[in-house]
């Protein structure tokens, strides 16, 4: 229940931003409209003054205006001198052309939303905040998607190949999809990414996704990269080095990539065959192992907590009777789905 009132809530706040966008793009008629309406308002009630057919009053004149704009009849005779007379003759071509298609295009795109082109993808990615980049939508960058739209993150993807096969499945999910080469910055500028979180390059290239790696870090310093490398030696190089969260072939699995983005979660470790991963985390107060234990902890997600610290002090190995407070930390060890439904658990 609680997960999908998060999913109804990004849902809303994904519609709320397209919606700004829009008023944005149409601003331009609407201010020409509203200027004609108030401008004219004004000359009509100074030539009514001149003619000698006034009216009450400067918002009567605009409100005269205004009527007449969309063919409604007016409030009073019709006026004798033939420069009131214009206003109800020009008015209306004024709301046709400057308010009238404006309106039919904004409840065009505001009701079709898949008839938007690359353009207004760019335009909604352009809007987010604190999100995360997904670079490639391939077999393992769907996965990884799909774990991070379960976890309520906000995502926004770059697929170069506009046909592929997880495209359409997730923009439904409201996810925003760029058809464009990664590695240029115009691109990663249009997915905002001096103020993203996190970026994850989930394609098959491993030059290519360097390359990306290193723009992305030179557009924003701060921002936390995840990135696939297949050969082991090389993944481990560039965590070393760069400090990116480098994934080798034997770590490649969604969970991963997906928490690596969000918290603070170290490269995987394979033990006869098992992934193991370290996770850091912060208890919220609406985790439902706020009040808790470790023991509890331990029992119901099947990993274990190495590390708990309670008001600065800090206890390796705590016991299970060991008592868990919101704002307290936690390192946990465990594997990939473990780590996630934590994580999710905890609302990161």
């Amino acid at each position: 229940m609680r997960k999908n009132l998060k999913h109804l809530w990004r849902h809303i706040q994904a519609s709320i931003r397209d919606t700004r966008i829009l008023l944005r793009e149409f601003r331009a008629p609407l201010f020409w409209f509203s200027f004609a309406v108030i401008g004219g308002g004004f000359l009509y009630h100074y030539i009514a003054m001149i003619v000698n057919e006034p009216v009450n009053s400067v918002a009567e004149a605009i409100y005269i205006v205004l009527i007449a704009a969309f063919l409604q009849p007016p409030n009073r005779d019709f006026p004798l001198h033939i420069a009131l007379q214009l206003f109800h003759f020009l008015m209306p071509l004024v709301g046709i052309v400057a308010l009238a298609q404006g309106l039919a295009d904004f409840g065009s795109l505001l009701f079709n939303r898949k008839s938007r082109n690359k353009e207004w993808e760019m335009a909604i990615a352009s809007t987010m905040k604190n999100h995360i980049i997904l670079i490639g939508l391939g077999h393992l960058g769907y996965r990884v998607a799909l774990k991070l739209h379960e976890m309520g993150e906000s995502i926004a993807a770059i697929e170069l190949d506009p046909n592929g096969a997880a495209v359409n499945t997730v923009r439904l999910w409201g996810i925003p999809v760029i058809h464009e080469d990664a590695t240029r910055p115009t691109t990663l500028e249009a997915v905002n990414v001096k103020t993203a979180r996190a970026i994850i390059m989930a394609s098959q290239n491993d030059a290519m996704n360097l390359q990306i790696a290193l723009k992305a870090r030179s557009l924003n310093p701060n921002i936390q990269v995840v990135i696939r490398i297949f050969d082991d030696d090389f993944a481990h190089a560039l965590q070393e080095q760069f400090g990116f969260i480098a994934l080798s072939a034997t770590e490649m699995a969604a969970p991963v990539f997906a928490a690596a983005a969000g918290v603070d979660v170290t490269n995987p470790i394979s033990i006869e065959g098992q992934l193991l991963g370290l996770a850091r985390l912060t208890i919220s107060k609406n985790a439902p192992f706020a009040s808790k234990t470790v023991g509890y902890v331990e029992d119901k997600y099947r990993l274990n907590v190495v590390l708990h610290r309670h008001d600065n002090q800090s206890e390796m190995h705590p016991t299970d009777k060991t008592d868990l407070h919101n704002g307290d930390v936690i390192a946990v060890l465990g594997g990939p789905e473990q780590l996630d439904k934590i994580l999710h658990d905890n609302g990161q």
